[in-house]
């Protein structure tokens, strides 16, 4: 029996969509509602990106065509680990001097651990 059991379960995926990327950060969707214990950023534009986790600040590049995968916390406890606040906004910006974007998406999956 499962007494300790975590599910994982996903908020609802979150877009931009290639018109509104500029060389100012945009928001990808809405702040997490959940502490978040996996993130899946993709890139699926045919410009390389920057994202922010406080949307002022570089804080990774991500290729065209490409993503970021972070599994912070998956295998501990619901209450043990690291995870990406509750709040955060995630936020993304063509990078200046390159070719400007003119197809595709950004796409932010994450999940969260419950209990029930």
């Amino acid at each position: 029996m499962a007494i300790f059991a975590i599910r994982l379960l996903p908020e609802e995926l979150r877009s931009l969509a290639f018109g509104s990327l500029s060389t100012s950060y945009a928001a990808v969707g809405s702040g997490f509602s959940n502490p978040i214990r996996i993130f899946h950023l993709q890139n699926l534009t045919d410009a390389n990106i920057v994202y922010s986790f406080d949307g002022v600040t570089d804080h990774g590049v991500i290729a065209a065509g490409s993503f970021l995968l972070l599994d912070v916390t998956a295998n501990k406890t619901i209450v043990d680990g690291e995870f990406i606040s509750r709040g955060t906004v995630i936020s993304v910006a063509t990078i200046a001097g390159e070719t400007a974007v003119s197809t595709g998406n950004v796409y932010l999956s994450v999940f969260y651990g419950a209990s029930k």
